[in-house]
């Protein structure tokens, strides 16, 4: 864990529940693609660049999930660093309440509020192209999270973000976290056409080629989308039809499974209905759902 490695002669990624991105910018300054999950591997990571003598100038944060922002404090404290992310993305950083508040639908309560799903805060600027190092480019990556993006950076490898995940999670858990499923599977096809010289996704191996990762993802979602039309042949109300899933797919549900497995729910719901395959009415004050 925590492992430095090379993938070209600018670009590696450290090791990492969420794989931290690190560019050499010249012989002594680096920028961070994301900084971890928590203060320990903004420690780590900081380990890292004292032990090469890098001078840290900015992390560029893909997205808001506590797991890729976590470290964004401490690296900002101990290196003055620029701290850049997306769109909404970045009030989500600066605020990171949002995020177990948004997935609650409230107020969220203290099972909910903790480092997993929750960072520190951290002072974040709204990331445009013009405070890109020279050569890189932004890669609208949206679907998993609000405004997400990768990055590809001058040697020619892209940083994937949360836009896939590996054969071994989808296999195991069967349903990822996505928050807008329509814009999740036209950032999957798009992701199918990329080429480079190297793909980092946060939560797959590096590979040379994406293309069949990606296919795979769009097939599991495509999967799950049917799952969920299949518990709906009957009206149901979401908590029925929640329980039926976590059953199904062998899941156990808590506070942070409910709320991340949930939300999920909801989008496909959401989706499903926006393209006419499902329907929602009230009877006896209940929400209930039911294929079409």
């Amino acid at each position: 864990m925590y492992e430095l490695i090379q993938l070209t002669e600018r670009s590696y990624y450290i090791q990492n529940p969420s794989r931290i991105g690190l560019v050499r910018l010249n012989d002594t300054d680096v920028c961070l693609i994301d900084s971890g999950g928590d203060k320990d591997a903004g420690r780590k990571v900081r380990q890292i660049l004292d032990a090469h003598g890098w001078c840290l100038t900015s992390i560029y944060n893909t997205h808001s999930n506590a797991d890729h922002i976590g470290g964004n404090r401490y690296l900002q404290g101990q290196t003055g660093c620029r701290i850049y992310a997306p769109g909404i993305d970045c009030e989500f950083t600066r605020h990171p309440v949002l995020e177990p508040s948004f997935l609650y639908g409230a107020f969220p309560p203290r099972d909910l509020r903790h480092k997993f799903l929750m960072a520190q805060e951290s002072d974040a600027a709204y990331l445009t192209k013009d405070v890109l190092p020279e050569g890189f480019t932004i890669i609208p990556l949206p679907g998993h999270f609000f405004d997400m993006v990768g990055f590809k950076t001058p040697d020619d490898v892209i940083f994937l973000a949360d836009c896939l995940s590996s054969r071994q999670t989808l296999d195991k858990y069967q349903i990822t976290f996505i928050y807008d499923v329509a814009a999740y599977l036209n950032t999957l096809e798009m992701v199918c056409s990329l080429t480079a010289r190297m793909f980092v996704p946060a939560h797959a191996d590096a590979a040379e080629t994406i293309a069949p990762l990606a296919q795979y993802n769009i097939s599991k979602v495509l999967e799950t989308a049917e799952r969920i039309l299949s518990f709906c042949e009957e009206p149901i109300c979401f908590e029925i039809l929640l329980q039926k899933i976590f059953t199904a797919y062998g899941l156990t549900m808590n506070f942070e499974q409910y709320v991340l497995v949930g939300s999920t729910v909801r989008s496909y719901l959401a989706w499903l209905k926006d393209t006419g395959r499902a329907d929602a009415f009230f009877e006896q004050n209940m929400l209930l759902w039911r294929k079409i």
